[in-house]
Parts: C-alpha cells; structure tokens; sequence
C-alpha cells in the first residue's frame, strides 16, 4: 500500500459517513463500523477524526483508531468512553445505525505498519485498537508470522478484542486476573532489533515499554508510540496530518 499526495489531499476532506453497526463492549466502550464514501484506503495504524456539530455551530473531534483491515469495505473504530466524555459519551449514548458522523482520514503515516516487514505491537487496554488493524492485515495477505503482539489490561472483560488477540497468539498480560505484566523481562523477551516497535496506550503505559524496548536493546528509531491524552484523544510522538 503507497500513499500518494492525492491520498493525503483527499483523507484531509470532511466526509458524511453512514454509521452501519453499532456494537457496545460492556460499559467501557462503543464500536462503530461506518461506510465512509469515496474512502482512501488506510494503512493499518492510522486513525480517523470525528467531528460533532451542535446546531449552534459549536464543534467537538476527536480522533480514533481504524480497527479494520485495508480490505475491509467498512472502515470500524473502537471508541472508548472517558467519563464526561462530549464526543465519546455522545457516540456511545446517541448513535444508532443510519445516522451520518463527519469523519476525515486516514491520518498519521508515523504509525503505519507497511505489512510487509517484522513487527512488534505492544498494546495497553484500547491502545490495542490499531493493532487489531495490523493483525487482521496480516492474516489477510497471508503473513501472519511477521507480526508479534503483546496486549495488557485490567481484566479480561477491560480488554477490547481479547478472543481474537488470543486466537492470535498474542502475549495478554491480565493485571488484575492472571498476575502477569508487561515488566522489563517481559519485553526483553519479545523485543526484536529487526522489527519496528508499535506502542499504544496511556502515556504511563507507553513510557514505560518504551524504557523497557530500549533497556532490551531495541533501536530507538524503530519504536514508535502512540499515546492517548487525558481525554481520549490520540496524542502522536510525531504528527504528519
């Protein structure tokens, strides 16, 4: 997948898309699943902005995660609600099936996974969104074994996509359920200088596997980190909108 300057041109306009399944994880989160017309394809790890209007002009965005595969005709994100959250309560609470949400994207080449080289995932609770992208990429064009995911939640129930991660093969450290954390050893022993090392989460989760990859002897120009603000929001180490 080659991103081109029309690529970015048109991922940058705002677009109507149709919201066509609406699906609730417990009370943590929302996915959505939107059919976004005249979709440029995303590469996995990239995200999407989603914009409220109020009818007094007033406007709220946040930006989101693609959970689907390139192939996928529907581009799906996985919403976590954040207590008096103005964008996230309302897309958990208010949304329904036919309704139209303002989205623009794909965004962000930093945190995009070429498919076609190692790669080392490292996910803390909804962080693990863009990496559910990456691993279903990989099973699409048959290459499963160049991706490596490690996954990290609360509980089982806390952790978005868990069956699926499992199914995969991927390390699940259960903090709370099964007593095991992603600590230094841990990620010494899944880190791999020949990868690029895709880190998601909070900014205490990402910070410290970024201090453990290093210690390992991970390359500090092939980690990459996303990290979530205190709103929800997607804060990248480098942004390329």
């Amino acid at each position: 997948m080659t991103e081109t300057g029309n690529d970015r041109r048109l991922a940058a306009v705002w677009r109507d898309a149709k919201v066509v399944d609406v699906r609730h994880h417990g009370d943590l989160a929302v996915i959505l699943r939107l059919d976004v017309p005249d979709r440029v394809i995303h590469r996995p790890g990239q995200h999407y902005v989603v914009r409220l209007r109020a009818e007094d002009g007033y406007t709220a965005s946040r930006s989101y995660s693609t959970v689907s595969a390139p192939s996928d005709d529907d581009v799906e994100l996985y919403v976590e609600r954040v207590p008096d959250g103005e964008v996230s309560g309302f897309l958990a609470e208010g949304v329904e099936p036919g309704d139209e949400l303002e989205v623009r994207g794909p965004i962000g080449r930093w945190f995009a996974w070429d498919g076609r080289s190692p790669a080392l995932g490292i996910g803390g609770g909804s962080g693990v969104a863009p990496l559910v992208s990456m691993l279903r990429h990989a099973r699409d064009v048959g290459r499963p074994e160049l991706l490596s995911l490690a996954v990290s939640a609360r509980t089982a129930a806390a952790l978005p996509y868990r069956e699926e991660l499992e199914a995969a093969g991927a390390l699940v450290a259960l903090t709370r359920e099964n007593g095991f954390r992603l600590d230094g050893a841990a990620v010494a022993a899944i880190a791999d200088p020949e990868a690029t090392a895709f880190v998601c989460g909070s900014a205490r989760f990402t910070l410290a596997m970024e201090s453990y990859l290093m210690a390992a002897g991970q390359p500090e120009g092939s980690i990459r980190v996303e990290r979530f603000g205190p709103s929800g929001e997607i804060e990248e180490s480098e942004t390329d909108e």
